[in-house]
């Protein structure tokens, strides 16, 4: 995730001068952005569906409880189930229309996005603006426009921090589009990077930023060290994606090949195919480059490229290398775009190694060896036992704990009471509470289980059922 820099001081002169030449335009909530992720939410999209800034989705949920059988809200449904309409589509559809939730622009087959579709597209936004006055929408974001002005103003220290030159000075070329930074406090700890080609050819980029930090009073925060690098990240998104879109036929085999390997953990992240890997993983390595142009600590590049590992882009230190290589040679190629030939020979390099990449770092990952009280797959456990104890096979480095539920849901994850490392921190000791007759699941994650060196554990479930 991979969202974690220190504080750094950059100077704010380059983001004042795009704001005056109106290239860049300060962080707020957007009212479309809202509706859809409220909309979404609605609709049981997971993805739509967190909680974090409680203090405010309790405000829609008591709003808009009412009209959650609109039937803009089951359209959703449908075009999530049958279309795929879910994550960045959602917000596509968002800044494609106006404040009226008129279409900015024709929709046709691929706008405002290949998952919607011309005639859904179309459907949807005549039931949204229909959803949009029934369910008093204009009321409900009036009446929380302070909530959202505090919002973004919480958000500006992060974006005063952002260095827009070094992105024009890279990819070599002047930034004709217009930086729009949405901060989105319905949308929980998801980002996105959406675009819009408006009519008159102008090109609008957004970076459509969650949230995943409230203070002790549930108000929203936003850590640099934990905002900034992802701030970084999606403007990469408006200088990269188009780049692998329109050399599809270049990196297509290479692409292929490397999902074939990957492809399973990037569905997992929602990235359902090559070229959406090929875009996050320049996008990714990208945000490396700046880090390295800007002094960064070698800890914090090494932590970032290993969170990038460990996310399943396993070339992502070579990609850096190509990146650098790039850079170099700006006499012979003026931008990254004219770079595509030669990334794309890198990228059938990495395409040949990739079993390998990833047999590499998998033998650096910590394991669990064992658990003391019962075996993985236990089929009688006492209901009595208390602990449930995990031996690691090295030290890790015990600032954190990551457990969710599986498949079976959170009814079979067991009520947990405490845990804590062992002196050693080879072992952690979960205190539970559990029931007769229930089968179990937990999943261990490697987001804050890591070992000493930063290498994080490879995501492990465990399944028990206890005695009656």
């Amino acid at each position: 995730m991979k969202r974690y820099f220190l504080l750094i001081l950059i100077m704010a002169a380059c983001v004042q001068l795009f704001a005056q030449k109106g290239m860049v335009k300060p962080p707020r909530v957007d009212e479309r952005v809202e509706l859809l992720s409220i909309v979404f939410r609605l609709a049981g999209a997971y993805e739509y569906n967190d909680t974090m800034y409680n203090a405010y989705t309790d405000l829609i949920k008591a709003h808009y409880e009412p009209f959650k059988d609109h039937p803009a809200i089951d359209f959703a449904r449908q075009v999530r189930e049958y279309n795929g309409v879910a994550y960045d589509a959602v917000m596509f559809m968002a800044i494609h229309l106006d404040k009226d939730m008129n279409p900015r622009v024709p929709f046709n087959d691929s706008v405002p996005e290949i998952r919607w579709g011309k005639e859904d597209a179309e459907r949807f936004a005549v039931l949204l603006r229909d959803f949009y006055e029934k369910s008093g929408s204009r009321a409900f974001f009036e009446n929380n426009s302070d909530l959202y002005a505090q919002t973004s103003d919480r958000f500006l220290p992060v974006y005063e921090q952002l260095d827009l030159d070094w992105y024009k000075t890279f990819y070599g070329k002047e930034p004709d589009e217009q930086f729009i930074i949405v901060n989105a406090p319905g949308n929980g700890v998801n980002n996105y990077g959406p675009q819009i080609r408006l009519s008159d050819n102008r090109r609008e980029v957004y970076a459509i930023i969650g949230l995943w930090k409230t203070d002790e009073k549930g108000i929203p925060v936003f850590p640099l060290d934990q905002y900034f690098s992802m701030l970084v990240h999606e403007f990469n998104h408006s200088f990269i994606n188009h780049l692998i879109d329109n050399n599809r036929e270049l990196f297509a085999p290479s692409g292929e090949k490397i999902y074939e390997i990957v492809g399973t953990l990037m569905q997992q992240q929602a990235y359902g195919a090559w070229h959406m890997v090929f875009k996050e993983s320049l996008v990714r390595a990208a945000v490396v480059k700046y880090m390295k142009d800007h002094d960064f600590s070698p800890r914090e590049i090494t932590n970032e490229t290993t969170a990038q590992l460990a996310r399943g882009f396993y070339w992502i230190e070579d990609l850096v290398d190509e990146l650098d290589r790039y850079a170099q040679q700006r006499a012979t190629y003026p931008t990254l775009e004219s770079y595509m030939p030669q990334m794309a020979k890198a990228f059938e390099q990495y395409a040949q190694n990739i079993e390998q990449y990833k047999e590499t770092f998998d033998a650096k990952r910590p394991r669990i060896v064992s658990f003391a009280e019962f075996s993985d797959g236990g089929q009688n456990v006492d209901p009595a036992t208390k602990t449930i104890t995990v031996h690691f096979d090295r030290e890790m480095e015990g600032q954190g704990y990551s457990l969710t539920y599986g498949i079976k849901g959170p009814d079979h994850f067991p009520k947990v009471n405490d845990i804590r490392y062992t002196d050693d921190k080879r072992s952690i000791i979960i205190e539970v509470q559990l029931e007769p007759g229930k089968e179990y699941e937990m999943i261990f994650l490697g987001l804050a289980f890591k070992s000493t060196d930063g290498i994080p554990l490879d995501n492990y479930t465990l399944n028990f059922a206890t005695g009656l």
